[in-house]
């Protein structure tokens, strides 16, 4: 993720990443702002939607550096958003 204010390393060839990036940003930043795994899971869930996005682009290319690093880096958040999800279920869920 980048620091706010900072400039993106991924040069999304069809501009996607960049409005996605903000939303995401946004998200990790309410997750990390609440209290206990049953108040981040909504959250994480949408973090899950907005990463879903980025991992469901049609125009990936396997050959541009860029969208390996998006692909990347949105499976990492997808995995660690699916935890917190799976943390933050009721007991009886699990």
């Amino acid at each position: 993720m980048t620091s706010a204010g900072s400039q993106s390393e991924i040069q999304c060839p069809i501009g996607l990443f960049e409005p996605q990036e903000v939303k995401i940003e946004a998200l990790t930043k309410a997750l990390n702002a609440a209290k206990g795994a049953p108040d981040k899971a909504p959250v994480a869930r949408e973090l899950m939607h907005e990463v879903g996005v980025l991992l469901g682009c049609a125009s990936y290319d396997r050959a541009n550096r860029s969208c390996g690093l998006c692909r990347s880096f949105s499976e990492l958040r997808r995995q660690t958003a699916s935890l917190i999800v799976k943390i933050g279920a009721p007991s009886a869920a699990r």
